[in-house]
């Protein structure tokens, strides 16, 4: 049984009276206002004792610098929220040894914990703590134990992990409960080794940098192992990539040797202590980020697995302002690129052949294969050097031996092959896995040692009849601790390798015995048939059209220089000119219809033109119906301009006409292009 008891807020006593800082003041003064605890008191340690005055100023400061790490407010409601929690006193961590790597830009927190209980009744499980501003970024969380002590030692097991919502608890801190392989008595202890993976923890401070600064990052955490239970004795020490440290929070007990930060020993800590520290160093450790990865790996009975990677990657570090300069990277990449990263090692399989590296562009010649029998790795060099901010995308393919991957058990085939992403120092946002079977495949299940979203849809490829089923699988947050071996079970019918050669084989056969028939048959038709006859008739058919189509679209050209003469009317007032243009215009009109009335008496008589024929006449009425109107546009005008009215009166006679005119002409027009497409 685990029983609660209620603690009292203790009380506290600032340790900075009054903070003071213009927005122009330097970094290191910014930031250890931004570390909320102080470097220049020697104040005695004191569990529990929190610097509130310190933080609550803090977060009202506005530079943007502080202001966007957006983490202070989320420590102040934390330790409010475990001054209040509850106590569970049956068991005790004797030892809490914590190790934090902060060499690449995820962070490794191994915590080993000695567990023992100090009640009466047995204990079947350990609750683990994470603030809720860490959990979120939470990767990878795994626990092991140790049978047995020195030579003794055994083997490790892993213990089950699960998210739990304990009562009486926190609401600032995210729980997971460790399942014991077998109940804890009374005065027994265990030893467990808790690994905890965090991505996007360390924020880059100054979060802009230009290209000949190098790249800062501030890491916050806890001195104090936060825990339900009570500490006896913990220590920490902080591993970083480099000895060059800006600041850190400095605490009773604090060693700092080269890249080591250590915090401790500190004994008889009550449960739920809770003392932040931050360390601001540099990191110019690749920060690369994969917003997206989507691997595909299609499954071929023919001896081959082919695997398609495509890396949407950015550059998740300080920004990068101001200009770059190709001469001074090139010169100095070291120095004028300290915080770019140039290249990515990509660990493939053995034996992983047909291996390409392109883009959108085409293929990139920068990179370097090489491998022997137990491993391959590919060395890419992205087309530019990727500083902070910067984005680019390519992909990466390659084959791999069938047999090396494909297995058969208790009648079913499955697939075993890694789950994450080759690079080891890729951070991976949003991971899809494709896993393309062959069609014809059926009952499929999937093992994924860690929980994924899984669905299934179909692709359609060369010769397929319904498609191939395609396994997806989605992770976020994916670390290179995820890249472990899964497996697709299936079963598939060894004929249906047969599907596609017969395929391959019944298509050339028809295509042959089509090209023999094509060869040999007398393909002619005779003069005599009735289908050489209809065709005669509709080619004529179709020439008295192509002639009626000229003749309309002559007629309109003479409408279009009557409005020209009308327009040439305006600008010079001479009228005799547009009357010639008028008659002109009415004697070819006449011939024009002259020529057209065979044409029609034609398609009036043959049975091919009866689909057509009601168009041509509806275009020939149309624009007789068109010439009328114009003709009488034309007059009016005339008559208008010998009477000497203005403008304005000429346009209100006219403007009627006019409206009808343009109609008709657009009738004319749809009807000659209908016509065209028939």
């Amino acid at each position: 049984m685990i029983t609660t008891n209620q603690k009292t807020l203790p009380s506290f006593t600032p340790l900075v009276s009054s903070l003071s800082l213009s927005p122009e003041g330097d970094l290191a003064a910014k930031l250890n206002l931004f570390l909320a605890h102080p470097h220049t008191t020697n104040t005695k340690l004191k569990p529990k004792c929190l610097n509130f005055q310190a933080l609550t100023s803090i977060s009202s400061y506005s530079y943007p610098q502080v202001k966007k790490m957006g983490i202070r407010f989320d420590l102040f409601l934390l330790s409010v929220a475990i001054l209040w929690a509850p106590v569970l006193s049956d068991l005790v961590l004797s030892k809490v040894d914590r190790r934090i790597d902060l060499t690449s830009q995820s962070v490794r927190v191994t915590s080993t914990l000695k567990v023992e209980n100090a009640g009466t009744n047995p204990v079947s499980e350990v609750l683990l703590a994470f603030p809720d501003h860490h959990a979120k970024n939470l990767a990878y969380l795994t626990a092991i134990t140790n049978e047995g002590k020195g030579k003794t030692k055994g083997s490790t097991v892993s213990l089950p992990v699960e998210v739990v919502h304990p009562k009486g608890m926190p609401p600032a801190l995210t729980w997971y409960s460790l399942s014991l392989l077998k109940e804890l008595g009374k005065g027994e202890s265990v030893t467990l080794d808790v690994v905890a993976i965090f991505t996007h923890t360390l924020r880059p401070f100054p979060e802009e940098i230009t290209q000949a600064e190098t790249q800062l990052v501030v890491f916050q955490d806890s001195a104090f192992y936060i825990s339900p239970y009570v500490v006896k004795v913990q220590s920490l020490s902080v591993k970083l990539p480099e000895p060059k440290v800006e600041s850190y929070t400095k605490l009773e007990n604090t060693k700092i040797s080269g890249s080591e930060i250590k915090y401790g020993p500190y004994e008889n800590l009550p449960s739920f202590s809770y003392t932040p520290i931050a360390i601001h160093f540099e990191s110019n450790k690749p920060f690369a980020v994969a917003q997206e990865l989507v691997r595909e790996i299609e499954i071929s009975h023919w001896g081959n697995v082919q695997v398609t990677e495509h890396y949407n990657l950015i550059h998740g570090g300080a920004q990068s302002k101001g200009e770059f300069s190709r001469l001074d990277y090139q010169a100095r990449p070291h120095v004028r690129g300290a915080s770019a990263f140039r290249n990515l090692v990509a660990k493939l399989p053995p034996r992983a052949h047909s291996v390409y590296y392109r883009d959108e562009i085409g293929n990139i010649s920068t990179s370097h294969l090489w491998g022997d029998s137990k491993k391959t790795q590919l060395e890419i060099e992205p087309r530019y050097p990727m500083f902070g901010g910067w984005r680019t995308s390519f992909t990466i393919g390659y084959g791999l031996p069938l047999q090396d991957f494909l297995f058969q058990s208790e009648g079913k085939r499955f697939l075993n092959i890694s789950f994450g992403c080759p690079m080891n120092e890729v951070v991976i946002d949003n991971l899809i896995v494709k896993v393309v079977l062959p069609e014809g495949s059926g009952d499929i299940s999937v093992s994924v040692p860690f929980p994924v979203k899984q669905w299934q849809e179909a692709k359609l490829s060369h010769l397929d009849l319904v498609g191939r089923p395609v396994v997806v699988l989605e992770k976020t947050n994916v670390v290179q601790e995820h890249d472990q071996h899964f497996q697709v079970h299936y079963k598939f019918n060894n004929l249906s390798l047969l599907r596609e050669p017969l395929m391959l084989i019944s298509g050339f056969f028809f295509l042959f015995v089509t090209c023999i028939i094509y060869m040999h048959a007398d393909l002619t038709i005779s003069k005599s048939s009735a289908s050489y006859v209809a065709k005669l008739q509709w080619d004529e058919v179709q020439a008295a059209i192509q002639q009626v189509q000229n003749i309309i679209n002559r007629c309109l050209t003479i409408h279009d220089k009557l409005e020209a003469s009308l327009r040439d009317l305006s600008r010079t007032g001479d009228v005799q000119a547009c009357k010639a243009a008028r008659k002109a215009a009415d004697s070819y009109l006449k011939e024009l219809s002259k020529e057209l009335k065979p044409l029609l008496a034609f398609l009036q008589s043959s049975p091919q033109a009866a689909q057509i024929l009601p168009k041509v006449e509806d275009l020939i009425a149309k624009e007789r119906e068109l010439q009328e109107r114009l003709m009488l546009k034309h007059s009016t005008v005339v008559d208008c301009y010998e009477k000497k009215l203005g403008g304005r009166e000429i346009e209100n006679r006219v403007s009627s006409i006019q409206q009808k005119v343009t109609a008709l002409r657009q009738e004319v027009d749809d009807l000659l292009e209908i016509i065209d497409e028939i």
